[in-house]
């Protein structure tokens, strides 16, 4: 971020996840190595798939009005509330700021498929006067800037990066160039999913990317040799950033700058990554390149690590091209919360953040048996204490895109 001239801060987090609804419960259960992988009912008849990351104890009508719970899809929902989360904890609205320059930039993966589903089945059952008026608004990936635009009158940037899997991380490092250049002084930015409805676990088990675990708790295992698929959950995660100085002014709990930011395409394959990792390879180093720091400087790096027999396999020969013989610990936040495909990003900088205000690295649970192919520190069963100054955060998605976050202790 340095050649934008800018520093850009964190100064607020927001989650929703399936292992805790706010980010001091969600980063105890991922220290603690609690799965959030539970059994599900899925509503497929014959589904050789019965579990899924589910938010647990949640309750919209708890904190947006019931007539808005009902207008718009529940990933708007998880991705509005992450985000005043975020925007309390940086006590932003406290202080006397510019509105015209604070922005939002929140995506999502799939958007409003749960609302699209339902929808369909009113028009087929029941014709098309009973379609909602709402189905457009409230299914649509931009509603979640737009939204916490309205509430809270930010007039700054509003926009929404579609990215599939990578879809958070792009939102937030876009976000941050954002500021970088001038043309805001906040942002909020995350990614949010509710994708677990019956028409896209169907495409998932179709396309055979999905886990046939019976065991909800062990089903998701990065780098394991049982490994056999990823888990599907749902999410949000929200940071608040800031220009550094517009922070400090106003006396702003720092958690962590923004201090690289990095994209790539495979330019290989509409879902599977190309064997040689060279697309993440790229981004990574594009990443470390844009932050200007040695390759020695990272300490804990969140891999993508979504349990897939390929996948594990390339970013871990990705990191080998990029790292040599000195690759940083490693770790897979997934092996708890299960993949929340938008919001997996934003969700695991969150927990990259943590790590380094903490100085504790999460744990990839389920890694009994590792894969040969897959010979790297990546912190099995246990958390470990260690001072982590610099931490890193891989999401690749489909269609070939790829994005990695660098943070560092402010």
């Amino acid at each position: 971020m340095k050649q934008l001239h800018r520093r850009v801060v964190v100064t607020g987090l927001g989650i929703l996840s399936p292992i805790g609804n706010t980010v001091d419960e969600a980063w105890h259960s991922c220290i603690e190595g609690k799965s959030g992988i539970t059994a599900v009912d899925i509503g497929l008849e014959n589904n050789p798939v019965k579990i899924g990351g589910r938010l647990k104890n949640f309750y919209p009508e708890d904190f947006l009005d019931a007539k808005e719970v009902r207008r718009i899809d529940p990933f708007i929902q998880y991705g509005i509330i992450a985000a005043n989360q975020s925007i309390d904890n940086s006590g932003i609205l406290e202080s006397n700021i510019d509105l015209t320059k604070v922005g939002v930039n929140f995506g999502a993966g799939i958007g409003g498929i749960d609302t699209i589903e339902k929808n369909k089945i009113l028009l087929e059952e029941k014709g098309y006067k009973k379609v909602s008026p709402f189905f457009v608004p409230g299914s649509i990936v931009n509603m979640i800037s737009g939204l916490v635009s309205i509430k809270h009158g930010f007039m700054g940037p509003n926009t929404s990066v579609v990215t599939a899997c990578s879809t958070g991380n792009h939102c937030i490092g876009t976000a941050a160039r954002s500021i970088a250049c001038g043309e805001a002084d906040v942002m909020i930015a995350g990614g949010a999913e509710m994708a677990s409805t019956p028409l896209s676990i169907a495409g998932f088990i179709s396309a055979r990317a999905l886990s046939l675990n019976s065991n909800p708790e062990a089903a998701s295992r990065p780098w394991d040799i049982d490994r056999d698929g990823f888990v599907l959950s749902d999410g949000a995660g929200s940071l608040v950033l800031e220009e550094y100085e517009h922070a400090k002014a106003r006396g702003a709990n720092i958690h962590a700058e923004v201090i690289g930011f990095g994209t790539s395409s495979d330019a290989y394959h509409m879902t599977a990554p190309p064997e040689d990792g060279r697309g993440a390879a790229l981004a990574m180093s594009n990443a470390i390149n844009d932050a200007e720091i040695n390759l020695s400087e990272i300490d804990y790096i969140n891999a993508h690590g979504t349990s897939t027999p390929l996948g594990d396999i390339a970013e871990t020969i990705a990191l080998k091209k990029v790292f040599k013989d000195a690759v940083p610990q490693i770790s897979s936040t997934k092996s708890m919360t299960g993949h929340t495909l938008g919001a997996a990003g934003a969700i695991e900088s969150i927990f990259c953040i943590k790590a380094i205000n903490r100085g504790i690295i999460p744990p990839t649970i389920n890694l009994e048996n590792p894969d040969p192919l897959c010979d790297l520190n990546y912190t099995p069963l246990v958390s470990t204490e260690k001072e982590v100054t610099v931490a890193m955060n891989n999401s690749f998605g489909f269609g070939g895109t790829n994005s990695t976050l660098v943070f560092k202790k402010i």
